[in-house]
C-alpha cells in the first residue's frame, strides 16, 4: 500500500533505466548522489580525478539489488567509472564524455557536481593563478562537460536533463569573506544555468541548478568540527539545522531527473534550511 501511494505522490522515487553521469563522484555530495540514484534504479557513470576512489564506489553499486516497479524481479544496478579532471583541456573532456556516453549508449541526465572552494584569502592577496584554477574547474569545466554531453543529447534527439551543482555562495544575499573566487565562480554557474536553459530548450534539454548550503562532507568537515559552529547555526540558520545530503539534496535531484519536472528549466533551487534568507556574511576564512 505504501509503495502505491509513493508511486502516485512521488513517482520520481523509481528511476529505473535512467542513465546518470555524475562528475565529482569520488566523495561528498557526488558520491551520495551516485549511491542514492543507484538505489532508485539508475545506471550510474561515476566520474572524478581519483579513479582509485571510483572503483570501490562502482563495485558497491554493482553489488546492489533493488526491486524496480517496472520490472518486479530483482535486478542488478550497473555503474561505470570514468576518470576525468574537469580542469583539463577541451579535447580531454570531450574524450571522457564520449567514453561516458558509450558506457550505456546514452545519457539521460548530467549532474555537474565537480568543483573546488580553494583557500580563503583576502582579495588583495589572491593570486591570479588561484583565481584561474578555481574558474577553470567550477565554471569552464562545468560548461565544457555540459557542452559535449548536450551535443550528444541533441544528435541522438533524446533530450535530457542537466543539473548544475552550485552553492549559496553564488546567491546575492550571501557574502563570503575570503572567498571571492569561489563565490563569484558559483554566481557564474547560476548565470550559465539560465543561459543554457534558454538556448537548449528547443532541443528538449532542461538545465537547472541546485544551490546547497552547508552539508556535512569531506570539504566541510573541518568547519563543522569547530567549537563555535553549532552556536552559529542556532543563531543564523532559520531552521536551526543543516540537514543531510540524503534526502536534502538527493530528493530534489531525483525530481529533476524524472519526467515529472518536464517543464522545469532555468531554475536555481536553494537548499540551505533558510540560511540565505538572513542577510549575514558567511565567514569562510574562520
Amino acid at each position: 500500500m505504501a509503495n502505491k501511494i509513493e508511486s502516485i505522490l512521488e513517482p520520481w522515487h523509481d528511476l529505473t533505466g535512467k542513465v546518470v553521469f555524475v562528475t565529482g563522484a569520488s566523495s561528498g555530495i557526488g558520491k551520495e548522489f551516485c549511491l542514492d540514484l543507484a538505489r532508485a534504479g539508475c545506471k550510474i557513470i561515476a566520474s572524478a580525478r581519483r579513479i582509485h576512489l571510483l572503483e570501490p564506489l562502482c563495485d558497491e553499486i554493482n553489488r546492489m539489488k533493488i526491486s524496480g516497479e517496472s520490472e518486479p524481479e530483482t535486478i542488478p544496478v550497473r555503474a561505470f567509472a570514468v576518470q576525468l579532471d574537469v580542469s583539463a583541456d577541451e579535447a580531454t573532456i570531450m574524450a571522457a564524455v564520449q567514453k561516458a556516453w558509450d558506457a550505456f549508449g546514452h545519457i539521460d541526465t548530467l549532474i555537474n557536481n565537480a568543483g573546488i572552494s580553494g583557500q580563503p584569502q583576502n582579495t588583495m592577496e589572491f593570486e591570479e593563478a588561484q583565481w584561474n584554477y578555481i574558474y577553470r574547474t567550477n565554471v569552464t569545466g562545468s560548461w565544457l562537460v555540459a557542452k559535449h554531453v548536450c551535443r550528444h543529447m541533441h544528435d541522438a534527439k533524446r533530450g535530457g536533463s542537466v543539473i548544475n551543482i552550485s552553492s549559496i555562495a553564488g546567491v546575492n544575499r550571501v557574502l563570503m569573506r575570503g572567498g571571492i573566487a569561489y563565490a563569484s565562480s558559483k554566481a557564474a554557474v547560476n548565470t550559465m544555468t539560465r543561459v543554457m536553459a534558454l538556448e537548449l530548450a528547443d532541443n528538449n534539454i532542461r538545465v537547472n541548478c541546485i544551490n546547497p548550503g552547508i552539508f556535512k562532507t569531506e570539504i566541510t568537515q573541518g568547519l563543522l568540527e569547530k567549537n563555535w559552529f553549532d552556536d552559529l547555526v542556532m543563531k543564523t540558520v532559520p531552521m536551526q539545522t543543516l540537514g543531510t545530503i540524503n534526502p536534502g539534496l538527493t530528493s530534489l535531484a531525483r525530481y529533476l531527473i524524472h519526467d515529472s519536472s518536464l517543464y522545469v528549466t532555468g531554475s536555481c533551487f536553494i537548499v540551505d534550511a533558510g540560511t540565505s534568507l538572513v542577510a549575514l556574511p558567511i565567514f569562510s576564512s574562520l
